[in-house]
C-alpha cells in the first residue's frame, strides 16, 4: 500500500493485541508516528499528557458502552485530535446521531480496513491543512499588524516632512517681509493650475505643491544685503540673483527629492520663449510642472503687496499673463489659468493667505521679536 506520508503523531487503542497491531502496520502506512494504547485508561492519560495528536483511532465493542461519555467530554471541553471510531455498525440511526452529535469525526467498520485507511488519511490531511491554515492567519496576522505600524510611522514622518518644509520656507519668507507668505500662496495657486490642465494624480499635485514651497531655497545662499537692496541691482549683484534656482536645486538634490520637485526649483525661472535663465530652455524643454508654477509666480507677484507699488487686482493680473502668453508663460497653461474668473482666483488667495498677518503688522511683530 502506498504511503500518503502524512505529519503528525496518531493514537491507537485496541484492546485486541494482534488486530492492534494489524491496525499500526496499516496506519503506518501512511507515514505518520503511531503510538498504541492498550486500554482506554492508557489512552486516554496520553491525551491528556501529549497534546501533539492529530487522530485518535478507537476501537469500540458497541456504540453504547461507557468509552462514548469519555469520548464525548475529550471533544467539547477541549481542542483535541479527530476520533474515528471502530464499531460495527448494527442501528445506522444511532451511527448518524452520534456523529451528529460531533462525538466522533468517522465511524468505520472494524474489519474494513480501506475505509479505516482511507478516513485516517483524510482526516489527517485536513488536519495538517487546518494546522497550516493557522499558522498562514498568525503570520497574516502578524503582517497586518506590521504594515499598520509602519503606516502609522509613515504617515507620522510625512507630517514631519510637510511641517519642516513649510516651517524652512516660512523661514525663509521672513528674511523679506514683502513675500512673507508668497510660498504658501504660489503652493496653492500651483496645485489648482495643475488640476485645470487635467493633472489629477494626488502624487503628482503633492509634488507640485512640495516644489512650490521650495521654490525659493536658493535665496538663502543670497546675501541679505542683495536681497533687500532699496535701489537698483548692479550687474553683478543680478548675476547673483540669478544662481539662486542651481543653488536651490543643490541644496536639495542631496535629499533625494523627487523629480518634479527639483525641476521646479531649477526651472522656474525659464521663460516659454527661451528668454528666461539659467539655461535659457523653450517651449516643451521646460518641464511642465516648472510652466505651471511659472504662471502661479507671476499671478502672486502681480497681485501682492508691494511698498514700492500699488496693489493690482486679479483682473488687471489676468490682463497681463494673457499679454505674456507664448513668451513667457506657456499658451496651454494660460488657457487654463483663464478658465478659471478673477474673483474666484482672488478667492483661493484669501483662504489661503488669511492666517498671514498684513504686511505693516507683520513689521512690527518682526521688529519686536528681533529687538
Amino acid at each position: 500500500m502506498g504511503s500518503a506520508m502524512v505529519k503528525g503523531k496518531i493514537l491507537l487503542f485496541e484492546s485486541r493485541e494482534n488486530r492492534r497491531t494489524d491496525l499500526a502496520r496499516l496506519l503506518g502506512g501512511l507515514g505518520a508516528e503511531i503510538v498504541e494504547a492498550p486500554t482506554t485508561a492508557q489512552a486516554f492519560r496520553l491525551l491528556a499528557k501529549d497534546g501533539a495528536f492529530r487522530l485518535f483511532v478507537v476501537g469500540l465493542a458497541s456504540l453504547s458502552g461507557p468509552t462514548l461519555p469519555v469520548l464525548a467530554r475529550l471533544k467539547k471541553q477541549t481542542n483535541g485530535p479527530s476520533v474515528i471510531a471502530l464499531a460495527a455498525v448494527r442501528n445506522t440511526k444511532a451511527g448518524l446521531a452520534l456523529l451528529e452529535k460531533g462525538i466522533f469525526d468517522h465511524l468505520a467498520a472494524p474489519d474494513d480496513f480501506v475505509g479505516i485507511y482511507a478516513a485516517a488519511r483524510n482526516e489527517m490531511e485536513r488536519r495538517e491543512l487546518i494546522a497550516e491554515n493557522s499558522l498562514y492567519a498568525k503570520s497574516l496576522s502578524k503582517l497586518k499588524a506590521e504594515q499598520l505600524k509602519n503606516a502609522r510611522r509613515a504617515r507620522q514622518l510625512e507630517e514631519i516632512y510637510d511641517s519642516t518644509i513649510e516651517n524652512l520656507m516660512t523661514a525663509l519668507d521672513i528674511r523679506d517681509v514683502e513675500t512673507f507668505g508668497h510660498s504658501r500662496t504660489v503652493a496653492k495657486y500651483s496645485q489648482v493650475l495643475a488640476q485645470l490642465i487635467g493633472i489629477t494624480d494626488d502624487e503628482a499635485l503633492n509634488n507640485i505643491r512640495l516644489g512650490a514651497l521650495l521654490h525659493d531655497i536658493g535665496k538663502i545662499a543670497i546675501p541679505d544685503a542683495i536681497l533687500h537692496k532699496p535701489g537698483a541691482l548692479t550687474e553683478e549683484e543680478w548675476r547673483k540673483i540669478k544662481l539662486h534656482p542651481a543653488l536651490g536645486y543643490g541644496l536639495i538634490k542631496e535629499i533625494k527629492l523627487v523629480k518634479e520637485v527639483g525641476n521646479i526649483i531649477l526651472r522656474h525661472h525659464e521663460h516659454y520663449d527661451g528668454t528666461g535663465y539659467p539655461d535659457g530652455l523653450k517651449t516643451d524643454e521646460i518641464p511642465r510642472e516648472a510652466r505651471i508654477f511659472a504662471l502661479a509666480d507671476a499671478l502672486d507677484a502681480i497681485t501682492a503687496h508691494r511698498p514700492y507699488r500699488q496693489v493690482r487686482d486679479f483682473p488687471a493680473a489676468r490682463k497681463e499673463i494673457v499679454r505674456n502668453s507664448g513668451t513667457q508663460f506657456d499658451p496651454a497653461i494660460v488657457e487654463a489659468f483663464c478658465a478659471l474668473k478673477p474673483e474666484n482666483w482672488e478667492r483661493i488667495r484669501i483662504e489661503t493667505t488669511s492666517f498671514i498677518p498684513n504686511v505693516e503688522d507683520f513689521s512690527a511683530l518682526l521688529k519686536n521679536a528681533t529687538a
